[in-house]
């Protein structure tokens, strides 16, 4: 087996491991339950492939970064994320359990959503083991896009499991438990980086 294909499999392989039960796959899992599928795997791909191509190129530096400053910016944008949710999800308004589409109200955008769905993978994976996995895997093999291809397929085929996941559970589910759940999913992580900012 050649370098270069060592290089994609290890990094597909240890990516995949990393993120299966990290906080990427359950925020998109929860992007999901609030949004289109379509747009959200856009998004977080889109996300993926930046921080993919950042953990390639510029690696080793990122882990120069103070590590409490990562996670105080990550628990900051979880936290503002939380208290947007869980006011939604508590607000007196819509307590029928009916979704945006059903009452009338004009449904978020394909843009809007892939938006929103970037913005919070992209924050989250600052730092993440997956960024850091690309970095060391790059360093160690010396072929840095198979290293990054390898990495940003894990990613998709996370985010594509966690999508297909939140969009069976969408239909299921009154979108106010759904808002809930999200908000205390985010208060959750943003707790998490605290805790590991100031470790």
């Amino acid at each position: 087996m050649s370098t270069a294909l060592l290089a994609l499999l290890s990094a597909y392989v240890l990516v995949l491991a990393v993120e299966l039960p990290d906080k990427t796959m359950i925020a998109t899992l929860v992007l999901t339950t609030r949004f289109r599928a379509w747009p959200v795997l856009a998004g977080v791909s889109l996300a993926f492939a930046v921080q993919s191509t950042i953990a390639v190129l510029f690696g080793r530096a990122l882990t120069l970064l103070p590590e409490s400053l990562i996670a105080a910016v990550v628990a900051a944008l979880f936290g503002i994320g939380a208290v947007l949710l869980l006011r939604e999800g508590f607000s007196a308004a819509d307590e029928s359990g009916e979704d945006a589409a059903r009452q009338g109200v004009k449904p978020v955008t394909f843009v809007r959503a892939a938006a929103t769905s970037f913005g919070v993978l992209f924050a989250a994976e600052w730092g993440d083991a997956s960024q850091l996995a690309t970095a060391g895997l790059t360093a160690r093999y010396g072929h840095p896009l198979m290293v990054g291809v390898g990495s940003l397929l894990a990613l998709i085929t996370v985010a594509s499991v966690a999508v297909f996941v939140g969009h069976k559970v969408r239909g299921r589910l009154k979108p106010k438990l759904l808002q809930r759940i999200a908000g205390f999913a985010f208060a959750v992580f943003a707790v998490l980086a605290v805790w590991q900012a100031f470790a």
